[in-house]
C-alpha cells in the first residue's frame, strides 16, 4: 500500500517530509490538509493524528506524527535512501539528533558559531546533507514571506547560514524549489498587500486642495 503523506505545503516541518520522499524517489500520496481552512482540526483527521497537528504518515495500518520521527522512519524504512540522511554510524546518528533536538528558534545564532563550524557545506561539517540540514532549513525558509527588510536584518549578517542554505537547496533541487513555490507566491502576495498599503497610506495623507469661498 502507498505511503500516505498528510501535508500543508505552508508548514515548514511538511515541507522537509515531502522534499525527503521526492529526493529520495519514495512513492507516495500527498493528502493536502490545509491549515488555514481548520481541516486539520476535523475528526476525521485527527483518526490520522489525535494531536491535529501536520505533517502525519500512514503506511498502511501505521501511522505516525512529528515530523523529525518521520523523518528517521522514511530514512530506515525505505531502501534505496543513502545513508548520509541518518548514517548508520552511531556517532554521526547521534550528531544529527543532538540537531534535531535543538529547538530551531536558536537556528541563526547557533548554526553560525557551532552547528555550521569549519569548512563543511551542511550542518555537523559534513560535505552531504542529512534530515537535520533539511528540517532546519524549511524553518528558515519560512522566512522569506517577510519583508525584505526585515529577513535581510535576520538573516543578513550570517553569511555561513545563507550559503548553508543555499547549498541544501542545491543538493534537493528541483524539489526544494518545487516544493517552495507555495512560498514564493505568499511572498508575492505579502508585497502586493504592502504595496497596496503603502499606496493607499500616501494617497490619504495627501492634503485636499483649498477652495475659496468667494
Amino acid at each position: 500500500m502507498k505511503l500516505k503523506v498528510y501535508a500543508d505545503r505552508m508548514s515548514q516541518p511538511s515541507r522537509a517530509v515531502i522534499i525527503f520522499c521526492k529526493v529520495n524517489g519514495i512513492d507516495y500520496e500527498e493528502i493536502k490538509v490545509h491549515i488555514s481552512k481548520g481541516q486539520h482540526l476535523t475528526p476525521e483527521f485527527a483518526e490520522i493524528n489525535p494531536m491535529k497537528q501536520l505533517p502525519a504518515i500512514a503506511d498502511g495500518r501505521f501511522k505516525l506524527f512529528e515530523s523529525h520521527a518521520i523523518l528517521i522512519y522514511l530514512a530506515c524504512a525505505f531502501p534505496g535512501v543513502a545513508d548520509q540522511w541518518y548514517p548508520a554510524d552511531v556517532f554521526k546518528r547521534s550528531k544529527i539528533h543532538s540537531v534535531l533536538d535543538w529547538h530551531h528558534s536558536n537556528l541563526r545564532r547557533g548554526a553560525e558559531s557551532f552547528w555550521l563550524k569549519g569548512n563543511g557545506r551542511f550542518l555537523l561539517g559534513g560535505n552531504q546533507p542529512s534530515i537535520a540540514d533539511l528540517s532546519l532549513v524549511c524553518e528558515l525558509t519560512q522566512l522569506e514571506v517577510l519583508d525584505e527588510k526585515d529577513r535581510t536584518r535576520l538573516l543578513g549578517p550570517h553569511k555561513k547560514v545563507q550559503q548553508w542554505i543555499e547549498n541544501t537547496r542545491n543538493a534537493t533541487n528541483p524539489h526544494f524549489d518545487e516544493v517552495h513555490r507555495v512560498i514564493m507566491l505568499a511572498k508575492e502576495r505579502q508585497q502586493h498587500q504592502r504595496l497596496k498599503a503603502a499606496k493607499n497610506e500616501g494617497g490619504s495623507n495627501m492634503k485636499k486642495p483649498l477652495v475659496s469661498r468667494m
